[in-house]
């Protein structure tokens, strides 16, 4: 059943057109996600689904009823909220069902008997509705929620949490409402990578549809069963399957119109030398077919879609010390950020800095820097070394500046390798036209902002490139850009990332930051690393008859999870003995099923919780 339909919508800001006649449907359950170019609208058309701005024409169809949640890049939150005032908040339709079948559970229990199968039939869709938002210890699991997001202190106000922990909160609150339509504009921004699996995890487990937007490609091939791509100015083009699947359909389609191209502009070339071959020659074709030739010739022709084109200015080779540390420390307070790190940064290595938020991933990088004066170590760089630094805040770009003063700092000319180009062309090439280059830098959508900052950045005839969360908004074609520009650098890279297909592509070692100081070297890419960390924990924990990092971290969620396990065997043995589905047969069985798989895990995770206890004590 179609969830929500769009039909022939536009949108223009001033005389650009960012969609037109854009049509699309969500079904029910169903999981789609939203890729584009950035600029061509994808928050702007969530923004539009959620009722949160309106478009210029169109029509937009909910289903009756349907309740529709959405989480935009930067959540908004009331002043003087606290992070238990917007968990109830997101929890009201739940309350209020939950108060509706306490309500008609006492009107039962008086009311006449010929009234009773209809109040029955009531009373065991609210308890259908109640499951589906997510059951009935609603506080448990919210707390629950955020202590796996990392948000300890319920009653904290929101205005005092960081921009990382406000993201945690209001997807705690989006997670908590259950909708029948989520929409999530880049949900994954300013999680590290564990706490992104989990969220996949959580996605996973809901019962309504989802539209997505992120930049992250393990996060689509993992949830989504449909790829909708916004064409630029125009409208949308739906794929079946996750992004990978996208990807080959995208290509397969590419190569076709290409060779259809070809074709035609061979069978043009024909058509245009009779054509020139004048009257007599003319006379012996039919009008219909110069007609068509003519109107052919008038259509615009498949065009490979236009790419940004970042560059990177020639640099000094490096010399044989490029960046080393030699036991650095830095503590705020009595918080250790680093204890004694040693670290060494060779030519041509791309390094990823990997760890939860707050750990010490960009202290340590603005200690290399000089920007932060260590506690004590050695620091030493290499006397070719020309560092250009990429922060995370954009903190380089000024807003009230045009995108060309801000790319210019002075220059009309850009030097890339041996050539010299005119700094409006190459921003030209950047996707950005002469019109946009007039435009303020605050006009610009996220993902626009973080191009420009780079292409400033590659200007600057570095050798190596440190980079804070670079990926950020930017939209998937120009990421696999950046990955290739990566890849081909002569220089060296320090990059900090939760996107673990880039890191995956890009770093040669990963540098992981586990809390108390501690930092590890890992050679390899991201999958290498999480294989070695797993088996060098797991052989750790063996030698020394404790438990591993992960299985702490089993056992600490254990209770919860068990709890919310019984909660849904009560639950389902509830149903059962509700006449109204005690007299459906059907329905029945299709509970007595879930019932024994309930009442398998509840014994699995008894059993598993007594081991790791087991294991706990054997190691105080």
């Amino acid at each position: 059943m179609t969830l929500l339909r769009a039909a022939n919508v536009q949108l223009s800001f001033g005389s650009r057109t960012v969609f037109q006649d854009l049509t699309f449907t969500i079904e029910e359950g169903e999981r789609v996600g939203l890729v584009g170019v950035n600029g061509s609208g994808k928050s702007s058309l969530m923004k539009i689904l959620a009722g949160a701005s309106r478009a210029d024409t169109g029509e937009l169809q909910l289903r009756r009823g349907a309740r529709v949640t959405y989480l935009p890049q930067e959540p908004e939150f009331p002043e003087g909220a606290t992070v238990a005032s917007e968990l109830s908040v997101s929890q009201g339709p739940l309350k209020e069902t939950l108060a509706a079948h306490a309500e008609l559970a006492q009107r039962m229990e008086s009311a006449p008997a010929q009234e009773q199968d209809k109040l029955m039939a009531q009373f065991s869709a609210l308890s259908d509705r109640i499951e589906q938002m997510g059951g009935w210890d609603t506080e448990h699991h919210a707390k629950t929620l955020l202590d796996r997001l990392g948000v300890k202190d319920w009653d904290r106000p929101v205005a005092q949490l960081s921009g990382g922990l406000r993201k945690r909160v209001a997807i705690a609150r989006a997670l908590l409402t259950r909708p029948d339509l989520l929409l999530l504009d880049e949900p994954t921004n300013h999680l590290d990578a564990d706490t992104v699996d989990w969220l996949e995890e959580e996605l996973d487990k809901l019962p309504g549809a989802l539209l997505l937007v992120t930049h992250d490609r393990y996060f689509l091939d993992g949830l989504v069963d449909r790829i909708v791509e916004i064409q630029p100015g125009a409208g949308v083009t739906s794929y079946p399957g996750n992004y990978q699947a996208y990807v080959e359909q995208k290509l397969v389609a590419q190569e076709n119109a290409a060779l259809a191209q070809h074709k035609r502009e061979r069978w043009i070339a024909q058509e245009v030398a009779w054509l020139r071959k004048g009257p007599e020659a003319r006379r012996t074709k039919s009008k219909s077919r110069i007609d068509r030739a003519q109107k052919l010739m008038a259509e615009k022709g498949f065009e490979r879609p236009k790419v940004a084109d970042l560059r990177v200015a020639a640099a000094p080779r490096l010399g044989h010390t490029v960046i080393e540390a030699e036991g650095v420390k830095k503590a705020f307070g009595d918080r250790k950020v680093l204890d004694g790190v040693d670290f060494r940064l060779q030519r041509g290595e791309r390094v990823g800095l990997v760890g939860p938020n707050g750990v010490g991933k960009t202290t340590f990088l603005r200690v290399l820097l000089g920007e932060v004066e260590p506690d004590g170590g050695k620091l030493v760089i290499g006397k070719n070394t020309k560092v250009a630094y990429y922060d995370q805040s954009r903190a380089q770009l000024d807003l009230e500046a045009t995108v060309y003063e801000s790319a210019s700092q002075g220059e009309d000319w850009v030097e890339l390798g041996d050539q010299k180009v005119a700094l409006r062309d190459y921003l030209d090439d950047l996707l950005f036209p002469v019109p946009m280059q007039r435009m303020k830098v605050k006009a610009l959508s996220g993902g626009e902002r973080n191009r420009l900052l780079l292409a400033r950045l590659f200007l600057e005839g570095a050798n190596v490139l440190v980079l804070d969360e670079p990926t950020n908004d930017l939209d998937i074609v120009t990421l696999n850009i950046l990955e290739r520009l990566l890849l081909d650098f002569g220089g060296s890279t320090l990059l900090v990332t939760h996107d673990r297909y880039f890191l995956d592509k890009v770093a040669t070692s990963i540098l992981t930051f586990e809390g108390e100081g501690r930092v590890t070297r890992y050679e390899g890419n991201y999958a290498m690393y999480r294989r070695l960390k797993e088996q060098s924990d797991a052989k750790a924990a063996r030698k020394a008859g404790k438990l591993s990092y992960k299985d702490q971290r089993e056992l600490d969620g254990m209770e919860a999870t068990i709890e919310a396990a019984e909660s849904r065997k009560a639950s389902l043995e509830a149903q059962l003995a509700d006449p109204a589905v005690y007299s459906n047969g059907p329905k029945v069985a299709e509970v007595q099923k879930e019932l024994d798989a309930t009442v398998a895990e509840v014994d699995r995770l008894y059993t598993r919780w007594q081991e790791l206890q087991d294991l706990a004590a054997a190691s105080a």
